[in-house]
């Protein structure tokens, strides 16, 4: 293990040995509660955009070109929906285990950040997979790129 036993995401930023004790020497890892009111706050504008039909990129209008397109609220699941069906693609070897948990950790961090307007349960469920020393599969030839949150 690492020289510490736990880092804490609390939407601050994480530091270079953070990332370190939590890819290499399997630190834990948990959320902070400054993490879950950051997110509650975001979400509970998503929400409140979302009910009065107010433009919020990718959660009521479309993406890239059909970013102006208002998407109708009985369509916005199959939305969210298609676009993760659309970017789940990939080949290739596997990415080494310790770079596998340090994405995840640092996207963990990036939600508890709060400008996602993800619900806590996304980055309490990433940081699960950590402490858990599940390392899901993925491939060094994706779809994403710079794709913001999906990335």
């Amino acid at each position: 293990m690492a020289d510490r036993d736990v880092v804490l995401v609390d939407g601050g930023d994480l530091t270079i040995d953070d990332v370190i004790a939590v890819a290499r020497g399997g630190a834990r890892v948990e959320l902070g509660e400054n993490a879950y009111q950051r997110m509650r706050h975001t979400r509970a504008y998503i929400d409140e955009a979302a009910a009065h039909d107010r433009p919020v990129y990718g959660v009521t209008t479309g993406f890239g070109g059909l970013a102006s397109v208002l998407i109708p609220a009985a369509a916005r699941a199959e939305m969210q929906h298609a676009i993760l069906r659309s970017h789940s693609a990939g080949m290739g070897p596997a990415v080494e285990p310790e770079v596998v948990r340090a994405l995840i950790l640092l996207r963990a961090a990036t939600l508890a950040k709060g400008y996602s307007g993800a619900r806590p349960i996304v980055a309490e469920g990433l940081i699960k997979l950590l402490n858990a020393g599940i390392v899901p599969y993925i491939p060094v030839f994706g779809s994403l790129g710079a794709s913001g949150d999906l990335a």
